[in-house]
């Protein structure tokens, strides 16, 4: 057995994979040659395939990503987690680049606040020029 795969372990096909995940096999590929994701070669040598381990690994993955880590980050993550292959050097290094996210949130939530007040205040000038205007009319 090569590349993570323990004897007896089921081996889902990149497209299966994919169909399940909702992604495509193409970004299976990509990630893999990015090097955040890994997987096995089948006996038969033609197709990708993932052991459970990685089937988490990508779900994982998928969350990263949802949660808006670049490939970079995931690359960086992927490292300190190779160099022990244990939780414990990604761990401290998940919590940190999630602590630099919600920074990146807070600062665009803060910036989203200051435009929807200069949108009801614009809104707010609009009317009142809207209304002086029918008074105008009458």
């Amino acid at each position: 057995m090569t590349n993570g795969q323990k004897e007896g372990e089921n081996i889902v096909s990149i497209s299966d994979l994919a169909k399940e995940l909702g992604l495509t096999t193409r970004t299976l590929r990509y990630w893999e040659e990015v090097g955040i994701i890994d997987s096995v070669e089948r006996q038969d040598g033609a197709t990708r395939g993932y052991t459970p381990y990685y089937v988490r690994r990508i779900r994982f993955i998928m969350k990263l990503k949802e949660l808006g880590l670049t490939i970079r980050e995931m690359q960086d993550l992927y490292t300190a987690y190779g160099d022990a292959k244990q939780t414990e050097k990604m761990i401290p290094r998940l919590i940190e680049t999630l602590d630099q996210h919600v920074a990146k949130v807070d600062e665009k939530m803060a910036q989203l606040a200051s435009l929807r007040q200069d949108i009801v205040g614009y809104r707010q000038k609009m009317m009142k020029q809207f209304a002086l205007a029918k008074e105008a009319e009458q």
